[in-house]
């Protein structure tokens, strides 16, 4: 399972700033980084989110406002929040929450030209989702 390598930085501390709606992630050496609620709702792990193969990415919107209104470990490898729009299978493992956290930048670029390129507003609501047509064998 990936997060578990050696190198991973595992985070010394988490702390939910419901207010500000950040979380802060506390490393050794007094690193600590604060990441939106919002990146990681739509960076979220979830088959929901990035499907089940290439090209099946959920592109998400309206998650500005979204809040983590619980956050539990799992094992020792990963966290699952729980998010104000229901959403929950998310597992962070650590070195994909110091991946969003350590090059927030850059995700929120990818992110913004992602909406750009589908004509979609960041705030706009989810659509609906399809019923699945057919069946898996």
């Amino acid at each position: 399972m990936s997060g578990l390598t050696p190198d991973t930085p595992v985070p010394t501390g988490v702390i939910v700033h419901a207010k500000s709606r950040v979380l802060e992630l506390q490393y050794l050496n007094d690193v600590t980084f604060r990441v939106p609620f919002e990146l990681l709702r739509v960076y979220s792990p979830s088959a929901e989110v990035r499907g089940h193969g290439p090209g099946q990415e959920v592109l998400q919107t309206g998650k500005r406002d979204v809040t983590i209104t619980a956050i539990e470990g799992v094992g020792n490898y990963a966290l699952q929040p729980f998010f104000s729009d229901g959403h929950s299978t998310g597992l962070y493992s650590w070195d994909l929450l110091y991946d969003l956290a350590s090059r927030q930048e850059q995700h929120w670029r990818d992110y913004l030209a992602r909406l750009d390129a589908a004509g979609i507003e960041r705030d706009a609501p989810m659509a609906a989702a399809r019923p699945a047509s057919g069946h898996c064998h």
